[in-house]
């Protein structure tokens, strides 16, 4: 049986359109149309299910110390609290045995009817330590080629993106892991201008929370942040906390880079055991002193660009589903509404608060 959903305004990844119904049977949009519109229950607005990247857990459990399906069901949870219907449950540098057990958690979830999750990122431990940030020195390392065959081998169905930092890995290991279809996102790195452009140049289209951890732009030494602006390719996530980075340098580095700028979280949860402990600090979160996470949902992400950013909702929307789902460009996760497609839907307030999720 068919359910309707009115809207006074639907974004569909494309265009807006008012006073609209959208049909959705059995997970799939039937109709899209201007017919049977129910004006008295209309939401204010319905756009597409948004997805996040980068996030490490919540309600309590970090992927990094809790390795298991249940802490994957727990950050599926919040990431539906914040509108979010596809994720990357992350995990930052660890042991090799510890990354293990968060892929068999990936395995555990997602054999197990488990929702939403796109697949392991796994951020480190093969990064640079002069841009650690809050990522633990004594795990980072320059990997092997057989080590990295060995983790290829073991969790290549589960794993769907790997930050590393290029001038620590050999470039046959980047092909390698590419061959395996999973995404090299270049972060935690203090390559130089030169040096990044020829990665983004050549196998290296992505790159990971941009201004953090990474080579910055100085007049003589433009690093990692200058060849991601001057680059005609090459996307970044962007934590939109405003406190990772300030709203004003975002305003700078969206002018520069359009829609090659996306959203993640990156959050975290409130830790006290393990290498990553966590502790709430206002809006933020904090390791030993240092900025470790942020407390965003993808919802808060789209409003913060809105509010604080002054960027076109419609275009804050694509920064957290449509270019994320280009990133990723696997076969299932959907970013547009369209007839025919999965109903990934968000019904929101006139001011733009969730009041209803709609997944196929």
């Amino acid at each position: 049986m068919s359910e309707f959903y009115a809207a006074q305004e639907l974004f569909t990844g494309t265009q807006w359109i008012k006073e609209v119904m959208v049909e959705v049977n059995n997970g799939k949009i039937i109709s899209i149309s201007n017919e049977r519109y129910d004006h008295k229950n209309a939401f204010p607005l319905i756009v597409p299910a948004l997805i996040d990247l980068q996030i490490y857990g919540a309600y309590g459990k970090l992927l990094s110390e809790f390795p298991e399906a249940d802490c994957i069901e727990k950050t599926y949870q919040y990431c539906l609290k914040g509108g979010t219907a596809y994720f990357q449950p992350t995990i930052a540098s660890q042991t090799t045995d510890i990354i293990y057990k968060a892929i068999d958690a990936v395995r555990d979830y997602k054999t197990t009817g488990g929702k939403g999750c796109i697949g392991l990122h796994i951020e480190g431990p093969w990064i640079n330590a002069e841009k650690k940030g809050a990522h633990q020195e004594s795990v980072l390392h320059r990997p092997s080629l057989q080590e990295v065959q060995a983790l290829l081998d073991y969790g290549k169905e589960w794993i769907s993106m790997i930050t590393l930092a290029p001038e620590v890995c050999t470039s046959e290991i980047i092909d390698l892991i590419q061959a395996n279809d999973i995404v090299v996102s270049a972060g935690h790195s203090n390559a130089s201008y030169e040096m990044a452009t020829d990665f983004f140049n050549h196998n290296i289209h992505v790159a990971t929370h941009l201004f953090n951890a990474m080579s910055g732009l100085q007049h003589r030494a433009p690093g990692m942040v200058g060849a991601l602006f001057n680059h005609k390719r090459a996307m970044c996530s962007l934590v939109t906390d405003g406190y990772h980075v300030d709203f004003n340098a975002i305003k700078i580095a969206k002018q520069i880079m359009g829609e090659r700028l996306f959203c993640i979280t990156d959050a975290v949860t409130e830790t006290s055991t393990g290498l990553y402990q966590h502790v709430l600090n206002g809006d933020k979160y904090e390791s030993h002193g240092t900025l470790s996470g942020s407390a965003l949902t993808q919802i808060k992400s789209m409003n913060n660009l809105v509010n604080e950013v002054g960027i076109d909702l419609g275009e804050a929307i694509k920064m957290c589903s449509i270019y994320p789902a280009k990133v990723m460009n696997i076969k299932g996760v959907r970013s547009h509404i369209e007839i025919n497609e999965k109903a990934d839907l968000l019904c929101l307030s006139a001011d733009r608060q969730l009041l209803k999720m709609v997944l196929s």
